[in-house]
């Protein structure tokens, strides 16, 4: 058996976590990390994604991997570029990243690393570290045009529980328009923000009396920007999480039908909604070669079988879209995720990595 090394994981983490790598500005990081796989003797590819980016993939040559381990190497912008690097204290990681989701990405290329130095190319897994998920996901819609896999595990932070349910997602932008004048002669009855800010209301209340279990966040709210005067438009874009059984075309439905009912006998509103994202969510059950595999993995490590359901937006969505089945299994929790002190427990990732190198042994 090849032991997981503790001390190339930390390595690694650490020169992942000091390349600042926002989505859409990774190629530092791509770089550094295709780099470190060819000097282990992995035969990474560079898959296009545009002009300057690319996502690394490796598929064995010699047989037809069922599975592949997915992480994505962007992450959100920093919160202080003079604060955002690797510090490590005790057992504790931060920086940014640390825990969505480069923890779970090193914990995936040093398993992989391991189990390719015992089965070379007849390792039974691929591997894909991805760009772009934390605000396009273009890296996953990229992938899946020119891979497929039947099943999938995500490294985004889970805290070691198995997650094969997954919330679906809707982003959409709803835009208030009125008219513009001077601020002294404001009447709220024309004006966009007032408008808006009383849709949101009667709109959070009808959330939490029909979809009591949906999680609703209002992301952004801005104004045009008028001086001393009333703006002639006022925008807002909005999440919605929702569980993995929940009727996602319903939903959209209603949301539709609620602008419509709000702007009944009010001719001076005008009220737009606009969808950009909509993703159903999914369930995966207990059954198949792949779960017994993992229920083994788990055995094997000491873990318990707790399966849960992931409850944010990932490239689970999309990969669930083209066909495979994702299973989300990280180190790390997700209420560390996109916070300004981001964090992780070193040696949970090193547990990760035990455990997704013994799951590849038994697919």
């Amino acid at each position: 058996m090849v032991a997981i090394r503790k001390q190339k994981i930390r390595h690694l983490l650490q020169g992942i976590i000091d390349i600042y790598s926002p989505s859409g500005k990774e190629e530092e990081v791509l770089d550094f990390v295709y780099r470190y796989l060819t000097k282990e003797h992995i035969p990474a590819i560079k898959q296009e994604v545009d002009e300057s980016r690319y996502n690394i993939v490796v598929v064995p040559p010699d047989v037809d991997p069922q599975l592949v381990l997915v992480g994505h190497l962007d992450t959100v912008t920093a919160y202080d570029l003079d604060h955002y690097g690797f510090v490590r204290k005790g057992n504790t990681v931060s920086g940014l990243g640390s825990a969505d989701m480069k923890g779970g990405c090193a914990a995936m290329i040093e398993a992989y690393i391991a189990a390719w130095s015992e089965m070379g190319r007849k390792t039974p897994a691929a591997l894909a570290l991805v760009v772009g998920e934390e605000e396009t996901g273009d890296g996953a819609e990229a992938f899946v045009k020119d891979y497929h896999f039947p099943w999938a595990v995500i490294g985004e932070p889970t805290e070691l529980n198995p997650c094969l349910s997954h919330y679906g997602y809707l982003e959409f932008q709803i835009s208030s328009r009125g008219k513009r004048r001077h601020a002294s002669l404001a009447d709220k009855e024309l004006n966009p923000v007032d408008a808006l800010l009383r849709f949101l209301l009667d709109l959070s209340t009808y959330f939490e009396e029909r979809y009591p279990d949906l999680i609703y966040n209002i992301r952004d709210l801005f104004s045009s920007r008028a001086g001393f005067a009333v703006p002639e438009r006022c925008d807002v874009w909005i999440d919605l999480h929702h569980p993995p059984d929940a009727p996602t075309g319903e939903i959209t439905w209603d949301l539709e039908e609620f602008i419509d009912r709000f702007q009944q006998g009010q001719s001076h509103l005008d009220l737009t909604m606009r969808f950009h994202t909509i993703q159903t969510g999914y369930e995966i059950p207990e059954k198949g070669s792949l779960i017994t595999s993992l229920k083994n993995a788990y055995k094997e490590e000491e873990l318990p079988w707790k399966p849960g359901s992931f409850r944010s937006h990932s490239d689970a969505n999309s990969l669930w879209e083209s066909g495979l089945k994702p299973v989300i299994l990280g180190p790390g929790s997700l209420d560390q995720a996109h916070t300004a002190d981001e964090s992780i427990a070193f040696d949970q990732i090193c547990k990760a990595a035990e455990l997704y190198y013994t799951l590849i042994k038994k697919v």
